[in-house]
C-alpha cells in the first residue's frame, strides 16, 4: 500500500484516464480521507467515472491501486465502495489472460498491483461490517487465479475461515463462491444454511449447464424464494448482481425457470423475484406466454404496493395478445383494476383492450388515454363508430406531442372512415401539433380541399425536414403532381445526416420519383444498414426491378430490426433467394426469441412473431 504522502511521486500528468491526463487523481484520493462524508462520496463517484469508466480500464488505473488499498484500511468511510472499486478494476474475461495482448494491458497491470496489496487487504475479511467483508471477498475472487503459491495458501485459508465461522449466512455464501474460484470441491449443497445451499446450487448449475438436474432446481426453488434482506448484493467479477445472475441462469432452462418462478410466487413473490423471472422467460423463449401469464396472474395478489401491481399489469398487457382466448378470470381481474382510480387503472385497461374484451371499449371511451385509444383502434377496427368520435374529441381538446401522434395513428385501422376526423387533422397540420402524421393521414384519406391544399403547400416550406417530406408526399397523393415532392426530396437527400427516414417516405411516389435515382443509387452501398435498406426499397418502388435491390436486402437479412425490415421488403418484392433458406429455417424453428419485444406503446405484432410468421410463409412459398 502507499499513503497519500507518496501521491506526488507518481507522474500523474503523464498517465491518462477516461477524460484525458490523470492530474486530478491525487486530489481525489486525498479527498477519501476527508471527514466530510459528502466530499468522500464525491471523490468515490469521480474515481468510478475516470479510472473505471463503464468497465474500461486506463493507464492511470493500476498506479491508483496501492493508494486505494491504503484508503480502504485508513480512510474514515466508504471502505466497501473502495473495495468494490478495486474488484471491478480487476474484472476481466479469463479467456483474455492467454491473449498475447494481456501482459501489456491496463487490466493486467491492475491485477498485478492488486495481488501485491492483497495481504494488507485480507484483514477486511474480519471487519465488523458485513458489507466490508462481502466486498473484500470479491476482491479476493477477482485475482484468485493470479496469486503466487504462498499468497494463494494464505488467502484460501482466510476465506475458508470466513466460510466456517462468519455469523452472517450471506457472507458464508460469498465465501463458497470464492472457494470455488480457487477450485475447492465439493459444493455444500446440503448445508444447513439456505444462503449457502443457494450459492452452491448456482455454482453447480453453472457447471452443469441446462437442462439443470432436478436436485438443483429444487434447491433454487426452495432457497431462492426469500432473498437476503441486506442491501449489499454486490456483483461478482464478470457478472451482474447475484439476483440478476440467478435470473439469467434460470432463464437458460425454461422448464426449470417456470418451476422456480411458480414456487417463488407461491411463497409470496418477495422482491418480485418470481414475477420478474416469469417476465424474463417470456422475453427469452417462444410459445411460453400461456404459462407465463398464468404465473403473472397468480403474482398479482402477492404484490405489496401499487407500483408492483402496475408493473405486472403492464407485462400482462405486453403478452396477452399471444393468447388465442384470454380466460374470463384474467379478463375480469383486469376489469376490476381498470375501473379503479389508482396507478394500476391505465395498464389494466390497456391489457383489457389487448385481450379484446368488449367492456374495454366503454372504459376507453369514458376514460380516454391516447395510447389506450390507439390500442383499442387496432384491437377493434370494427368499432369506428364508437372510437372515432372519442379520438376526434381528444384531438380537438389540444392533444400534443406523443399523445397527439398516438391519436392520429389510432385512425389508421379505420380506412376511409378516418375521413370523419378531417377537421381535427387539418387543425393538427395548421397548429403544427402531430403535423407529420396528420399530413400523412390527410394524404391517405384522399380528399383534397382548398384548405388542405393551402396547408400542405405551406408545410412544404417548413423548416422541419420530416414535415416537408410528409407534406410533399401527401400533395402528390392528392394531386398526382410530383414536382414539389421531387424538389423537396432532392434537397433532403442532398443534405448531411441520416437519409433513411426520407428514403422511406418515397415509396408512394413510385416511378414518379425516377429523377431522384442518381441520389438513391449511391446509397445502396452506404455504411449505415438502415440507409441501405431504405435505398433498396426506394429503388425497387421506383424502377420495379429487383436486380439492384435484392442483393442489398439479402445481405441485410438477419435476426435484427433492420434484418426483419429487409425480409419484409424481399417478401413484398416476391423474391427470396434459395441461399436464405437456412436462415429462414432458423427464424421459423428457433425455440428462443430472436428479436426483442417492441416498445409497449407501439401497436402491432411482436417483432419476433413477425419474423417467425414471415419465415414460415416464405418457406411454404418455396416448397
Amino acid at each position: 500500500m502507499r499513503p497519500p504522502a507518496e501521491l506526488d511521486s507518481v507522474q500523474w500528468h503523464a498517465l491518462t484516464h477516461a477524460y484525458g491526463p490523470a492530474e486530478d487523481v491525487p486530489d481525489l484520493i486525498r479527498a477519501l480521507y476527508d471527514e466530510d462524508e459528502e466530499t468522500v462520496c464525491g471523490a468515490v463517484y469521480e474515481l468510478y467515472g475516470n479510472i473505471h469508466h463503464q468497465g474500461t480500464i486506463y493507464p492511470a488505473s493500476a498506479p491508483a491501486v496501492p493508494f486505494l488499498a491504503h484508503a480502504v484500511r485508513h480512510a474514515p468511510g466508504k471502505r466497501d465502495e473502495l473495495l468494490m472499486l478495486l474488484a471491478v478494476l480487476a474484472d476481466h474475461d479469463p479467456d483474455d489472460v492467454d491473449s498475447p495482448h494481456w501482459p501489456g494491458s491496463s487490466v493486467a497491470a491492475v491485477c498485478a498491483e492488486l495481488c501485491r496489496v492483497l495481504p494488507e487487504l485480507l484483514p477486511c475479511l474480519d471487519d465488523d461490517e458485513r458489507v466490508v467483508r462481502r466486498a473484500a471477498l470479491r476482491v479476493v475472487a477477482a485475482v484468485a487465479e493470479f496469486l503466487p503459491a504462498e499468497l494463494r495458501t494464505l488467502a484460501l485459508a482466510r476465506v475458508d475461515e470466513v466460510y466456517a465461522t462468519d455469523p452472517v449466512a450471506a457472507v458464508r455464501a460469498d465465501a463458497v463462491v470464492v472457494l470455488a474460484r480457487f477450485g475447492q470441491e465439493p459444493l455444500p449443497l446440503d448445508s444447513p444454511l439456505a444462503e449457502v445451499r443457494l450459492a452452491a446450487a448456482v455454482l453447480a448449475a453453472e457447471a452443469s449447464g441446462p437442462p439443470y438436474p432436478a436436485e438443483l432446481v429444487e434447491i433454487l426453488a426452495d432457497d431462492g424464494a426469500d432473498p437476503d434482506p441486506g442491501d449489499d448484493n454486490f456483483p461478482w467479477a464478470g457478472t451482474a448482481t447475484p439476483d440478476v445472475h440467478l435470473t439469467h441462469l434460470l432463464t437458460q432452462d425454461p422448464d426449470a425457470a417456470l418451476t422456480v418462478a411458480a414456487r417463488w410466487i407461491a411463497a409470496g413473490d418477495l422482491g418480485s423475484r418470481g414475477s420478474w423471472l416469469a417476465q424474463e422467460i417470456a422475453e427469452t423463449w417462444r410459445d411460453r406466454e400461456p404459462e407465463v401469464l398464468d404465473l403473472l396472474f397468480a403474482a398479482l395478489p402477492e404484490q405489496r404496493g401499487a407500483r408492483g401491481v402496475a408493473h405486472i399489469l403492464r407485462t400482462i398487457g405486453t403478452w396477452i395478445e399471444h393468447l388465442p382466448e384470454p380466460g374470463a378470470d384474467l379478463r375480469d381481474t383486469l376489469y376490476r383494476y381498470a375501473v379503479t382510480d389508482g396507478e394500476s387503472a391505465e395498464p389494466a385497461l390497456l391489457a383489457l383492450v389487448r385481450s379484446r374484451d368488449p367492456r374495454s371499449l366503454e372504459l376507453a371511451s369514458r376514460r380516454p388515454d391516447a395510447r389506450t385509444l390507439r390500442a383499442a383502434a387496432w384491437s377493434f377496427p370494427e368499432a369506428a363508430d364508437r372510437l372515432i368520435p372519442v379520438i376526434r374529441r381528444e384531438l380537438a381538446a389540444g392533444a400534443t406531442g406523443n399523445d397527439g401522434i398516438a391519436l392520429v395513428e389510432a385512425l389508421a385501422p379505420f380506412g376511409t372512415a378516418a375521413r370523419q376526423a378531417e377537421a381535427e387533422l387539418v387543425d393538427c397540420l395548421r397548429t403544427r401539433s402531430a403535423a407529420v402524421v396528420a399530413a400523412r393521414r390527410l394524404g391517405l384519406n384522399g380528399v383534397l380541399t382548398p384548405q388542405i391544399a393551402a396547408l400542405l403547400e405551406e408545410s412544404v416550406g417548413s423548416t422541419d425536414p420530416a414535415l416537408r417530406g410528409a407534406a410533399a408526399v401527401a400533395h402528390y397523393r392528392l394531386t398526382g403532381d410530383a414536382g414539389p415532392a421531387l424538389r423537396i426530396f432532392e434537397d433532403l437527400l442532398s443534405a448531411k445526416g441520416p437519409t433513411h427516414w426520407h428514403l422511406s417516405g418515397l415509396q408512394p411516389l413510385g416511378g414518379a420519383a425516377a429523377p431522384l435515382l442518381p441520389r438513391i443509387e449511391p446509397l445502396l452501398t452506404a455504411r449505415y444498414d438502415w440507409t441501405r435498406l431504405a435505398a433498396a426499397e426506394a429503388h425497387h418502388s421506383i424502377t420495379g426491378s429487383p436486380d439492384r435491390a435484392v442483393p442489398v436486402l439479402v445481405e441485410l437479412v438477419g435476426p435484427s430490426p433492420v434484418g426483419l425490415g429487409a425480409l419484409k421488403a424481399l417478401a413484398a418484392i416476391g423474391q427470396v433467394p434459395e441461399e436464405l433458406r437456412p436462415a429462414l429455417r432458423s427464424f421459423a424453428f428457433s425455440p428462443l426469441r430472436l428479436l426483442a419485444e417492441r416498445i409497449l406503446q407501439e401497436p402491432g405484432r411482436h417483432p419476433d412473431e413477425e419474423l417467425r410468421a414471415l419465415a414460415w410463409r416464405l418457406l411454404g412459398a418455396r416448397q
